[in-house]
């Protein structure tokens, strides 16, 4: 079993529970990666259902399993101060990813070369979604449900800027590794398992950042149609009912 010390779990490695944790968020995106070579899916509009229901899907577990607990450990006003930070890394990282985050590609590659500003705010990004699952609550799934439609979009937009298969697949590998990495971090860091509340608050506001721009983003001209509006309902009720 893994042992608790301060708000985080030790990583024992006969604890399936805990590897499995670090294995779906990897599983998620090579999958992805795999049906985006294979299937070469074009559809915008699934895609952006697929987004929408993401978005909504993270924003209610955000609300449903971390605000609570984060605002039950510390004063209220610490923490919304490091929610804030959150939202602007991640407003700050998307100088870098132009919007990759949210499945908006808005960022030019010169042809064969290695998008690095890139990797490094989405890898950036992809760690700090690690920290609360850690605490092996219900926020994996929604991270999960989040990487499968970006990890589609950033494969289609790769291969549309003309990058050599071999240069996608490193991007796509060590891009699935950096969500495990920040679980693994957060729970045998020394110097990070003190601030373990703190990290929690940090993710809650990239996710609110990116959830909610997804949310107002997904719809042309930011109008909901009823279709958008089914999925985000259902969302919300699979995060409330999950």
């Amino acid at each position: 079993m893994s042992a608790k010390i301060g708000y985080f779990y030790t990583l024992n490695p006969t604890d399936k529970t805990t590897l499995t944790l670090f294995i779906l968020p990897i599983l998620a995106v090579l999958i992805s990666t795999l049906l985006a070579f294979l299937l070469k899916p074009s559809h915008q509009k699934t895609i952006k259902l697929l987004l929408a229901f993401s978005g909504s899907f993270l924003l209610s577990l955000t609300f449903f399993e971390l605000l609570p607990e984060i605002y039950s450990r510390s004063q209220s006003k610490n923490i919304s101060i490091f929610i804030l930070i959150g939202i602007l890394l991640q407003v700050f990282l998307e100088f870098f990813s132009k919007g990759a985050e949210h499945g908006h590609m808005h960022i030019n590659i010169k042809e064969n070369g290695f998008p690095i500003l890139l990797f490094f705010s989405l890898s950036l990004h992809a760690m700090v979604e690690g920290f609360p699952i850690a605490e092996n609550n219900s926020i994996i799934y929604g991270i999960l449900v989040h990487k499968v439609p970006v990890a589609l979009i950033l494969v289609i937009f790769l291969v549309n800027a003309k990058l050599k298969t071999v240069q996608i697949i490193l991007f796509m590998v060590l891009f699935s590794l950096m969500t495990p990495l920040g679980s693994y971090l957060a729970l045998n860091a020394s110097f990070l398992q003190e601030y373990g509340n703190e990290l929690n608050a940090l993710a809650v506001g990239i996710f609110l950042h990116v959830s909610t721009v997804i949310l107002f983003e997904s719809a042309q001209g930011h109008s909901f149609n009823l279709q958008k509006i089914l999925v985000i309902v259902l969302g919300i009720l699979t995060a409330y009912f999950l």
